[in-house]
Formats: C-alpha cells, sequence, structure tokens
C-alpha cells in the first residue's frame, strides 16, 4: 500500500507542478502526460481496469445445470512511459494490482507479489533499430503481442491460453525493413532467461531463443492498427501483417516452457527439457473489416518429467497444436460483431482430450478501446462433446 500511496503522490505532484513543461492530453492519451522543460525526460500515466461478469452452464446427461456467476475485477494496472534523457531512449513500466495480476507467488520470485509486468528500456541507436533490455512481452504470437486493453472480445482464445510464451527477462534486437514505397518486413530477436517475469533466483534452467519474422506487403497499418483488434481506424486500403515465431527454451523447467508450473524431482532438483514453440499469424484490416488466424506448436524433447530412479513426478509438458481464427466488423455506429473459432489437438503423452470453441461477441466503442462495454457467449466443447456455455460481459476504462 506504501508503493500505490507513493506512486499516487508522485502523480498528483506531477500535474501540480508542470505548469508549462505539461502537454495538453485528453481521455484516452494518459491521466498525466508530462515533458519536462528542458526535453530530458518525459512521463505519460496511464491507469486502466478491467471489471467482468461470468455465467457458466455445464452440460450433463438430461441437459445443463443451473449457472455459476461469478463478478470481479479482471486486471488493474497502473502504466508509465515516456523517454530518458534522449528521445532515442524510450522506457516503458507496467504495474499489476489485481489479484490475477499479483498471482503467482513462489520460491523463484520469493513467494512475493507478481506485481511487474513490464519494465523495459528501448534504444533506438541507428535508423529502424532498437536494443530492448528488460522485462517485458517477447515477441511470439500476435494475440498475446496485442495488449488485453486492446481486445475484440472478453478475453484471449485457449491458443493464447495453452500455448502462448508471454513475458521474460532479456534483450531484444528490433529491426524494420522497408523494400519498397509499401513492402515492409519487421525482425524481432530476444535472449532471455527462459522461466517467465520476475525470477529472483538467477537462470534455473538454460537460455530461451525467440525470433519472429514479419511482412507488411501493402505497408504500414495505420496507428500501428497490426497490434490491436476490431478496426478501428477503418483502413482505406487492405492491410495485411504475415508473421511467423520460432522460440527454443533450452532446458526449460516448467511445463508450457516460460509458463506453467515448475516440474519438481524428488530430491528437489528440477527436470528440464528442451522445448520449442512455433507461431504462424496473420492479421487483416480494411473498411471496418478484421480478421486474425493463428496457427501454434509446441513439442518437448522428453515431456514426462521423471525422476533419478526412472519414476514419473506426475509433470508433463504440455504439447500439443493449436488452431484460432477470428474476424469482425465494425459498424459506422461503432458496434462491432465479432466469430470465434478455436481448436485444439493435445499431444497423446498430455492425456488431456482435444478442445474445440465457439465465441460470438459484441462491442460497442465509446472512445475506442479506452472506453468499451463488450459481451460474448461461448460453447466449449471438450473430446467432441458438449462441455459448457459460459456468458460474458465486461467494462473497459483506460486513461
Amino acid at each position: 500500500m506504501k508503493n500505490y500511496f507513493l506512486i499516487a503522490l508522485i502523480a498528483i505532484t506531477f500535474s501540480v507542478n508542470a505548469q508549462q513543461g505539461v502537454d495538453e492530453t485528453s481521455f484516452g492519451k494518459g491521466l498525466l502526460n508530462y515533458t519536462a522543460k528542458d526535453q530530458s525526460f518525459s512521463v505519460k500515466f496511464a491507469p486502466r481496469f478491467q471489471l467482468r461478469q461470468y455465467s457458466s452452464w455445464d452440460a450433463n446427461g438430461s441437459g445443463y445445470n443451473g449457472a455459476e456467476h461469478t463478478f470481479l475485477v479482471r486486471r488493474a494496472r497502473l502504466k508509465f512511459s515516456g523517454f530518458a534523457y534522449s528521445k532515442n531512449l524510450k522506457y516503458k513500466i507496467e504495474l499489476g494490482l489485481s489479484n490475477n495480476d499479483l498471482s503467482g507467488a513462489n520460491a523463484y520470485n520469493k513467494n512475493a507479489p507478481n506485481q511487474i509486468l513490464d519494465a523495459v528500456i528501448m534504444w533506438s541507436f541507428a535508423k529502424n533499430w532498437e536494443l530492448w533490455a528488460g522485462q517485458t512481452k517477447l515477441p511470439g504470437n500476435v494475440e498475446r503481442v496485442v495488449s488485453s486493453s486492446s481486445l475484440q472480445l472478453i478475453d484471449r482464445s485457449q491458443l493464447n491460453s495453452k500455448f502462448n510464451i508471454d513475458r521474460d527477462l532479456g534483450l531484444q534486437l528490433r529491426h524494420k525493413s522497408s523494400w519498397s514505397e509499401n513492402f515492409i518486413t519487421k525482425e524481432k530477436f530476444a535472449l532471455s532467461q527462459g522461466e517467465g517475469r520476475n525470477v529472483v533466483t538467477g537462470n534455473e534452467g538454460g537460455l530461451q531463443y525467440t525470433a519472429r519474422f514479419e511482412v507488411l506487403p501493402f505497408g504500414e497499418f495505420v496507428k500501428k492498427g497490426d497490434y490491436f483488434q476490431a478496426d478501428l481506424v477503418r483502413e482505406e486500403s487492405p492491410k495485411l501483417m504475415l508473421g511467423y515465431t520460432y522460440n527454443q527454451n533450452n532446458n526449460a523447467v516448467k511445463t508450457r516452457s516460460g509458463l506453467g508450473s515448475y516440474m519438481t524431482l524428488s530430491n528437489g532438483a528440477l527436470y528440464q527439457t528442451d522445448i520449442t514453440t512455433t507461431f504462424v499469424d496473420m492479421m487483416f484490416k480494411y473498411n471496418g473489416f478484421s480478421s486474425m488466424i493463428e496457427y501454434a506448436h509446441r513439442v518437448s524433447d522428453a515431456p514426462v518429467a521423471v525422476n533419478v530412479d526412472g519414476s514419473e513426478t506426475g509433470d508433463i509438458v504440455l504439447d500439443g497444436t493449436a488452431f484460432n481464427a477470428q474476424m469482425g466488423y465494425l459498424f459506422k455506429s461503432n458496434i462491432e460483431l465479432v466469430g470465434r473459432l478455436t481448436t485444439i489437438d493435445y499431444a497423446a503423452h498430455t492425456a488431456k482430450e482435444n478442445l474445440k470453441q465457439y465465441t460470438f461477441g459484441i462491442s460497442k466503442y465509446i472512445v475506442g478501446h479506452n472506453l468499451k462495454v463488450q459481451a460474448d457467449i461461448v460453447k466449449t466443447l471438450v473430446g467432441g462433446s458438449n462441455d459448457a456455455i459460459e456468458f460474458r460481459s465486461g467494462l473497459e476504462l483506460h486513461f
């Protein structure tokens, strides 16, 4: 609580003392948008939160059981960004406040709340070149890199839930190539620790290597629209992004590469295996229509964790393949209708039944993604049988 009070005090102090140094701002552009008079630094402070309601019905032989209801604060976050010393040296800090944001305490982060989401410095050291250092999202599947504040459905897909590579600590090198006026490629490389965010005990397994290659054959999206869902800017000409990600986590110690649970042996050591994850995805937008398609594949060298004596520990790497496709159309009233299909085929050793999920949603964008109300209905089939129906609704407020 002391930390939160200090953050609020700093924000108030900036607001009171900014005078001529503060830039004019408006809703959705940050609660505070301050630049020093001598141009030596800037800070944008943008808090946000999401309220959610869930109702679900499980199937049985005679139909669906009575609904179970949940209300919660899904996300509540404080975001700081800007430049320091030079406009070529940018930074981003994002802190989580909700219980979902803070969960995940374990011995490898000193059993502390998982408070830090992003803490990264981004240095533009040459034209079209950037070097990132710190903790942030890896250049993985496009759905994961899109902010949770910029989704066109209540939450991301099951493909993302089970196969994404999330955040990690390390270095990233990013480059953009313009081959012609409209044909652009982007290359992203990352070297990271491999255990996910907020690990303080050092590198428990091997290192993680990630490479992503993107092709934009029709030029850049308006306002970086390839990394937010829904065609809110109504692209005047077709825009397409094709992406491929390869991730190699050597001697991984978790069941989902950098995510999941630690695979602990009976002697207290950690089981290690090489895990490879690949993604192929695309984002397309034109005149209010948007489409995102993803394919994910994970495979590990030795997926079943065993002790020194050969006995199984019970931990198993979640290998398999997944497919996700969603599309939506934004009407001139800023109401959008969206449909999504997700399938997961687990590897045999996981002993998990395959999943298929249908989602249909509606969103009303009041101030773009910064103020919106959403609702969707989800039909889930496990092993080919009816399993559950879920109704979800929510509100997003992002200063």
